[in-house]
This record gives structure tokens, C-alpha cells and sequence, in this order.
């Protein structure tokens, strides 16, 4: 009589509830259920107490998205751990949980919903993309911050009883408009101190954002040169619609359908059932 021997690989399964100082973590395995644990905010630490209570465990483990980032993530991914990074909103929740929350019973629950297989991953950025990707984010408060100035220097003239002429009073700011503002009097020191400020906080914004998008079309002619013209080539995508695809999305190649592509940027397709009357 031939014996085989089977070889069993014991499995770890961590759901983990991020914070700036504490992290709590609920660990299983594939025959028992654990506990539930919390220790100093430090992915390291964790990896610490793994090999040193399941160092012969294949360890999946899975934390939700958010201030903390993909750094610990990649730490896991180094010591050839399964990683998932979650969107809340994608972990099956028990009503009861919906209405009594504490890190305990969020990381139990990730905990177990890992084990079920549950759960899917949100896409982690590879490192380059993700400076890429916080560069044109800053551009966007830029972008914001110049808008928001323009709207307070306009309401202040109305404020102040001053007309628009209407060859200003649309979204582009000339030269010409500006100087006409500085024109403007007021009958009072503090109420020209208040156009100045004004005007210096919209010329920092503009000239920030305009030096941000600069920087922008140039790093990605030099690091995604052939995918930002090919991106260019399509009519009405400019350089920074260009820029923005690739900081937020990367190759696209990587997605097989446009259902793939619409549920990373957060579309979720439906149907509306409309009844017509004859």
C-alpha cells in the first residue's frame, strides 16, 4: 500500500481598523477564531506579531481606505502577504452593526467577510502614479481656491453698490477687468486695503495654479509621453484632461470592459424601469 503525504498550508486572516494612533485587529484562521487585539498604530508592529505567533501561516489580511494611505499595504505586499484595501461602502454589514459601530465589530467584521471571501480590493496605486496622482489633486485646490477668491471679490464690489460693466462680468478675468477693479475707489482706507488683499490672494491662486499646471503637462509628456498624445489625439482632451486620466486611472489597458473602467472611478450601472402610456 503507497501512503502520499498532503501537505497543509495554514491560513491567517487579519481584518484591520486603521486609526492615527491605535489599530484594532481581529485574526482568525482557517480552523479557529481568534481575537481581537489593539496595539500601537505601526504597520511593522503587526508584522512583528505575526511571525512571531504565525510565522508558517499564509496571512490575508484587509483594512478600509482612507488617511492612512497604501504604505502599510505595500509593507504587507513586501512580506508576500495577500492585501486588500477596502471602500467602506463594498463591506457587507449586519443591520445591527449598521446601528451600533466600534472598532471591535468593524474589524470582526472585515475579519470574517475576508475569511468568506467577501471582499473586494480597491486597486493600489503603484508608488509613481500615486505622487503623480496627490500632484494633480493639489492643482485641483488650486483650481478651487481661485474660484472661491473670484466669487468673494465679486460679491464684495456688490456689496460695496459697484456695477460690473458687462463686458466683465463673465468667468474670464482679463488684464483689463483686474486693472478695473484696482480702479475702483472707496471712500474709505480700509475698504481699498480689503480690494488689495483681494487681489493679491487672486493673483497668488492664479499664479500657483498656472505654475502647478505647467508642471503637470510637463511630467507627464516625460513619463507617459506616448499615452498622453494618444490621450491627445481625441477630440476635446486638452493637456490636463490628458493628465488628469493618467494621474487618476494609469494605463488603461488594464481594463478588459468599460463596466471595469466605470466601477473604478465609482459608476455603478442600473436600469430605470419607465412605463410609457400609450
Amino acid at each position: 500500500m503507497k501512503t502520499e503525504t498532503t501537505a497543509f498550508n495554514p491560513k491567517l486572516y487579519i481584518g484591520i481598523d486603521v486609526h492615527k494612533k491605535s489599530w484594532t485587529f481581529h485574526y482568525q484562521t482557517d480552523l479557529f477564531d481568534g481575537k481581537t487585539i489593539t496595539q500601537p498604530a505601526s504597520p511593522s508592529k503587526l508584522v512583528e506579531w505575526v511571525q512571531k505567533h504565525y510565522p508558517t501561516h499564509e496571512v490575508t489580511c484587509a483594512y478600509e481606505a482612507g488617511f492612512s494611505g497604501y504604505s502599510a499595504a505595500r509593507l504587507f505586499q513586501k512580506q508576500n502577504w495577500n492585501v486588500l484595501v477596502l471602500n467602506a461602502a463594498d463591506i457587507p454589514m449586519p443591520q445591527k452593526q449598521s446601528i451600533v459601530k466600534t472598532d471591535k465589530i468593524d474589524c470582526r467584521n472585515i475579519c470574517k467577510q475576508l475569511k468568506n471571501e467577501a471582499l473586494k480590493s480597491i486597486t493600489i496605486p503603484e508608488e509613481q502614479r500615486e505622487s503623480f496622482r496627490s500632484l494633480f489633486r493639489e492643482r485641483n485646490n488650486f483650481v478651487m481656491g481661485l474660484r472661491h477668491i473670484k466669487l468673494n471679490i465679486k460679491s464684495y464690489l456688490m456689496y460695496c453698490g459697484i456695477t460690473i460693466p458687462e463686458e466683465f462680468d463673465n468667468a474670464s478675468w482679463s488684464k483689463n477687468f483686474i486693472e478695473w477693479i484696482k480702479n475702483q475707489s472707496n471712500e474709505y482706507e480700509t475698504g481699498a486695503l480689503k480690494i488689495s488683499y483681494l487681489l493679491k490672494r487672486y493673483e497668488f491662486m492664479y499664479q500657483e495654479s498656472l505654475s502647478v499646471s505647467n508642471q503637470i503637462r510637463l511630467y507627464a509628456r516625460k513619463h507617459y509621453k506616448k499615452d498622453y498624445y494618444l490621450l491627445m489625439s481625441i477630440p476635446g482632451i486638452g493637456g490636463i484632461t490628458a493628465s488628469a486620466i493618467l494621474a487618476e486611472l494609469g494605463d488603461l489597458r488594464k481594463y478588459n470592459r468599460f463596466d471595469d473602467l466605470a466601477s473604478s472611478v465609482g459608476f455603478v450601472p442600473g436600469f430605470i424601469q419607465v412605463e410609457i402610456k400609450q
